[in-house]
């Protein structure tokens, strides 16, 4: 019984693909299908953007560098409040009967802080470094 029901599902699987075929462009795309669209426009502007530094900084390996770390400076900003909720948890609620917790749920605070210090400064830092200070 268990090999007929596997059978069967495979063959649900087989059956039910279908192919997808992608488009690069915004044009070949159908005005129906707004959701492609936005993310060919998405992915259009993240590319301008790109071109962007690297027109900014004078050179295609420090453009990227910059791109990166703009992204990350953005992306930091959820996640570290996301782990200091969580470390807080360790420490504040988890760490009133054990002093461990408490203390690890801190140890990762303070981790968490200076990775979003770190991720918040690195960008202002490579900025004058390349660019220099007066320019």
């Amino acid at each position: 019984m268990k090999k007929v029901i596997a059978i069967v599902t495979i063959m649900f699987c087989i059956i039910g693909t279908t192919t997808v075929f992608a488009s690069n462009t915004i044009a070949d795309v159908e005005e129906k299908d707004t959701s492609i669209s936005q993310l060919l426009k998405m992915k259009i502007d993240q590319e301008r953007q790109l071109e962007d530094y690297k027109k900014e900084y004078g050179s295609d390996s420090y453009g990227f560098a910059a791109y990166i770390l703009n992204k990350i400076q953005i992306y930091s900003i959820p996640f570290c409040f996301v782990g200091i909720a969580i470390s807080a948890i360790y420490q504040y609620v988890l760490g009133i009967r054990k002093l461990d917790t408490r203390d690890k749920g801190f140890a990762i605070m303070v981790s968490i802080v200076t990775i979003f210090i770190i991720a918040q400064v690195l960008p202002l830092i490579f900025a004058i470094v390349v660019k220099g200070w007066g320019d």
